[in-house]
């Protein structure tokens, strides 16, 4: 089959095809399969339900392979390997189960390292198999050679190539193992033609066990002992691994304690943002009561969070390496523990293992921090209200109907860029499953992700939120949602330019903005041309009634819905526009310095 680029063949024609083996050997021994079907085995019995590929003759017998498993394990047929690995890493971040996605060698695996870069920093688990070329011609660069233990070695917790068939069960056990030990991550297995050809009598290995790490008691006592101390503690909840039993355990936990409680950056779903201890959205953007908050808390209490640049905002408002509050860490690394931040007490231990053990954790006498929780509620509350704006389409309006519009359970996806700071601080996010967004701020993250979300759970209302920038990104995914008959909605942000770069722009070489604008298509008629409802909207006033009316066609006719809101670019953030920044900027240079 030749390559659909170059029109090169994917294997040479003069290379001998290897003969699948379908003969049973003796009862007493396992059946002889070749390494595609091993393989595939494998993810069955790890639980896999779902995979997502594009195509190549590099593993066609993990293809052909499917085969055998149809009504138990789909396979999505994505456009892009970048789309594809964003649905993995997705699927992962709902479930908690690595994400599985398949490419081919070379260009294939190259589209794909973007999704392996996101689940790398965002702590998912995941494993992505590529083709690679046989061990007969490795290490000569044949066509589509790469050493993916150098590529990805830096980006992955662990890469391999299974170079011997009958040793596949044990490294897609050790995949899936490491893949969601510790701080969860994503795991690169790449798959050599002569091992996924060849044929081998081997044994299943049984399912995986995950790992878990616990608080001990004298853990759990010291950081009794130092919020009972503190009069303005803060707690700071991020990372992977939440349910709503370990929400609800939390929840206690903050209640006896009396805690204001903010979610880490883009991890909004690890706390239900209705309950009274809920703080708001902490990092980039965060309103400046919060960020002041946060500043006059005398001990923190970060849980399943790194506190990364982004949620520190620079490292500023808990300062590295020495904080200026009492800082407890609970994280599931002891490798991470100590290494940006002392602490004041680390624990190692995964948010649903100390999430369980608080329950017996209450203060030995009366606390008088009501006030404090109550203050840091009503800030919350008050920055839910719209920023004025100006134009005829307020993008604050439109989060704010949208947030009160939609289900309490929808789930919010997005990419990167300005727009997102509509949905992170006007939406309401109510626990697992209500957001899926890429901490590491990867662009056109968020339709393939609402693609994965709505696989997983056809009830449920998933609505990206996108740039046009962004959307651009992975647009071509559409074909996806079109053939599996996947009901997304898409509000995308159609201002013209790349929004955030231009604020940057803006705030370093003011009045000199170029290279920054680009001319786009009609959205909402490429959202018809692949079977879905597309319509524009460039007033307020008419911005209900659309989505209210892409929602009902997505749910009813199972395929995607777009409204595309056209806006004047100058609004280019909550309460903040370019010419603000522009004008600021410009008073910075007029005004010398010291």
């Amino acid at each position: 089959m030749p390559n659909s680029e170059t029109g090169a063949p994917e294997r040479s024609p003069d290379r001998p095809r290897r003969t699948v083996l379908t003969s049973l050997a003796s009862p007493t021994l396992p059946p002889r399969r070749n390494g595609g079907q091993i393989l595939m085995q494998q993810l069955r019995i790890h639980g896999t339900r779902r995979v997502f590929l594009v195509p190549g003759e590099s593993y066609l017998p993990c293809i052909d392979a499917l085969n055998e498993h149809k009504g138990q394990m789909d396979a999505i047929v994505c456009r892009q390997e970048s789309g594809a690995a964003y649905m993995a890493e997705a699927l992962g971040k709902l479930t908690g189960e690595p994400g599985i996605c398949f490419v081919t060698r070379g260009p294939g695996a190259t589209n794909a390292s973007i999704g392996v870069h996101t689940a790398f920093q965002d702590s998912t688990p995941m494993i992505l198999f590529i083709g690679q070329v046989g061990n007969d011609f490795y290490e000569r660069e044949a066509f589509q050679e790469i050493d993916y233990r150098r590529m990805f070695g830096q980006m992955a917790k662990w890469v391999a190539q299974i170079d011997r068939t009958e040793r596949i069960p044990e490294f897609i056990a050790r995949a899936f193992a490491v893949a969601t030990s510790g701080r969860p991550g994503p795991v690169v297995l790449a798959l050599p033609e002569d091992t996924l050809w060849g044929c081998a009598e081997v044994a299943d290995m049984p399912r995986y066990t995950r790992t878990h790490s616990h608080p001990g008691q004298a853990d759990l006592q010291q950081m009794a002992a130092l919020l009972e101390g503190a009069e303005r503690p803060f707690m700071i909840v991020g990372g992977n691994g939440w349910t709503r039993d370990a929400i609800r355990q939390v929840e206690g936990f903050a209640e006896r304690f009396q805690l204001p409680v903010g979610t880490a950056w883009r991890r909004l779903e690890c706390f239900d943002q209705r309950h009274p201890n809920a703080a708001g959205h902490v990092g980039w953007a965060m309103t400046p009561a919060l960020r002041e908050r946060i500043r006059q808390a005398d001990v923190v209490l970060a849980v399943g969070t790194r506190l990364g640049e982004a949620t520190t905002e620079g490292y500023s408002v808990i300062e590295s390496p020495m904080p200026r509050q009492k800082l407890i860490h609970v994280y599931p690394d002891a490798g991470e523990l100590g290494r940006v931040f002392a602490p004041t007490q680390a624990i190692v231990a995964d948010v649903a293992s100390f999430a369980n053990a608080l329950a017996e954790v209450a203060p030995s006498r009366p606390l008088q921090r009501q006030g404090w929780v109550a203050a840091a509620r009503q800030d919350y509350l008050a920055s839910l209200e719209a920023l004025p704006a100006q134009g005829p389409l307020s993008l604050d309006q439109a989060a704010v109907i949208a947030a009160r519009q939609l289900p309490a359970d929808t789930c919010i996806t997005v990419g990167a860029g300005n727009y997102a700071l509509y949905p992170h601080r006007y939406r309401t996010y109510t626990g697992p499953g209500s957001s899926l967004t890429p901490t590491v701020g990867a662009m056109g993250y968020g339709l393939p992700a609402a693609i994965s979300a709505k696989l997983e759970d056809p009830q449920r209302t998933v609505v990206c939120y996108a740039g046009d920038g962004c959307f651009q990104m992975n647009l071509q995914e559409l074909g996806v949602a079109l053939q599996y008959r996947v009901g997304v909605v898409v509000l995308l942000f159609n201002n013209g330019i790349w929004g955030t770069i231009r604020a940057h722009q803006e705030r370093e070489f003011p009045g000199r903005d170029i290279a920054l604008s680009f001319v786009n298509p009609d959205f909402s008629a490429l959202a018809r041309s692949y079977g879905g409802h597309g319509e524009v909207v460039e007033r307020i006033e008419d911005f209900a009634a659309a989505l209210e009316r892409a929602c009902a066609f997505a749910q009813s006719q199972r395929l995607p819905a777009l409204v595309e809101l056209r806006y004047d670019a100058d609004g280019i953030a909550p309460g903040e526009t370019l010419s603000g920044i522009r004008d600021a900027a410009l008073a910075r240079q007029r005004t010398p310095s010291n």
